[in-house]
């Protein structure tokens, strides 16, 4: 009997020491989970604020002016319309599929044989419900990303689309060209920058239009209208000037955001909704 009741109290043990390293062994692989966890927290606060700090305008497409548009794709398909790369200097033009279209109007035609005619000037005349907004095209500068502007205008793309964003605190800008209206949007497809001024104080000075991107290469469909002489980073295509109705994006400043996002930056306090957008002769 005593040496049955020795046994017992070994297994006994046994079982214990069994259960407490079992034990040891789930709270040290619970730790390492809290401690990756911790790590990866840390490196997401991290990012956010770098994010934050180089967030000029998005993609939320944002100026950082982001267009959401490239930024909803982290893989590119190929182009329905390939060509030479638009950073190459009379190459030509590329629209690369990227993520879904906010409104579905196809990739812009390029035809390489006609790379001259897409260099032709022409106008853009944005009627919004605050007002026409005129914009020359600098078709010879920036030749594929008024080819697309004019795709869009075409296909009525941004046809009862609203201004989603103005910032007015050491950025001066309006940015439209989403259809859903939150920044996030854009036409299913992007391309190279183009015409990007120096950098500089004031390099994108009042009556620049230019193109919001969520980085090199994310130019889709979101643009900004400057309102008055802003620095930005070197980054953004200079695409177009206002000749008539800065007095109508200046209003609109005037009013303020609704500093959604903070620091001067958010929705327009006056709405701008888009009514249409025509092509018209320089």
């Amino acid at each position: 009997m005593a040496g049955s009741a020795k046994r017992e109290r070994q297994l006994a043990r046994e079982h214990y020491e069994r259960q407490q390293a079992r034990r040891a062994e789930r709270a040290t692989k619970r730790r390492r989970r809290q401690q990756v966890l911790a790590v990866v927290v840390a490196v997401l606060v991290l990012v956010g604020g770098i994010a934050a700090l180089t967030k000029a305008l998005g993609g939320d497409d944002e100026v950082t002016t982001a267009d959401p548009a490239a930024s909803a794709s982290a893989t590119a398909s190929p182009s329905d319309s390939p060509s030479p790369s638009a950073s190459t200097p009379g190459a030509g033009c590329t629209y690369t599929k990227s993520g879904e279209a906010a409104k579905d109007v196809g990739v812009p035609p390029y035809d390489p044989a006609k790379a001259a005619s897409y260099k032709k000037p022409f106008t853009a005349t944005v009627a919004t419900n605050q007002g026409d907004i005129v914009i020359k095209m600098d078709a010879a500068k920036a030749p594929c990303t008024t080819n697309s502007f004019r795709h869009l205008a075409e296909k009525k793309y941004f046809d009862g689309t609203s201004c989603h964003r103005l910032t007015t605190g050491n950025i001066y800008v309006l940015q439209c060209g989403d259809p859903t209206g939150t920044g996030s949007g854009g036409p299913g497809y992007q391309f190279p920058e183009e015409n990007k001024p120096a950098a500089g104080e004031n390099n994108y000075p009042a009556g620049t239009v230019a193109m919001a991107n969520a980085g090199p290469g994310t130019n889709g469909s979101q643009f900004f209208l400057v309102y008055k002489d802003t620095s930005l980073p070197a980054d953004y295509t200079i695409f177009g000037t206002i000749t008539k109705g800065l007095d109508v994006v200046q209003k609109v400043a005037d009013a303020g955001s609704d500093d959604s996002n903070g620091a001067g930056d958010g929705k327009p306090k006056l709405p701008v909704t888009i009514k249409t957008v025509t092509v018209g002769k320089a």
